[in-house]
């Protein structure tokens, strides 16, 4: 198991643009990096979904999602789509070490053109909270953290007060 650290909020490398993948079938220990180091910030912080390639120093177009659910990779992600309403949600993020949470504002559905690890092409639409998680991590993909998306500087707050008013039982980052 191979953890990388986090690349976090000041570092100059988490506001590059990221290249795009020619060959997503090299990318194996890439691919691997991100799933070990999700996994070990899912135990680690109790929270967590997904993780941008540029989150542990690789500046390439790939994210992995890991939830009980589904777990799958997107190489080179496009939203296509998105739709006209809109949600706000609580955001962090493992580059801010989740000390604090953003209350921001994300598209309801998108749709995301990407390939697998295999280098097939999927076009998929997403919803509510599959919607926002992949738009925080392809924002990374493009040097955008969750907290750029502040409207007001009132609606952030740390994580133990996010805790102890906002958290739902069973509800991840």
């Amino acid at each position: 198991m191979v953890v990388k650290e986090t690349v976090l909020l000041g570092d100059p490398r988490l506001r590059e643009i990221s290249e795009e993948v020619r060959d997503p079938r090299r990318l194996g220990p890439v691919l691997n990096d991100l799933r070990d180091t999700l996994t070990r910030h899912q135990k680690t912080y109790g929270i967590g979904r997904g993780i941008a390639a540029p989150q542990i120093g690789y500046p390439l177009r790939v994210v992995y999602v890991q939830m009980p659910e589904r777990s799958f990779y997107l190489v080179n992600p496009v939203i296509e789509w998105r739709s006209p309403d809109s949600f706000q949600v609580w955001d962090s993020c493992f580059s801010l070490e989740a000390a604090f949470f953003v209350k921001i504002e994300r598209s309801r559905s998108i749709r995301v053109r990407y390939l697998d690890e295999g280098g097939a092409e999927h076009l998929e639409t997403f919803r509510d909270g599959m919607s926002e998680l992949l738009q925080h991590e392809i924002d990374h993909l493009d040097g955008v953290v969750c907290s750029d998306r502040l409207a007001d500087p009132r609606d952030i707050a740390m994580r133990s007060e996010w805790e102890k008013r906002y958290r739902s039982p069973g509800v991840g980052m």
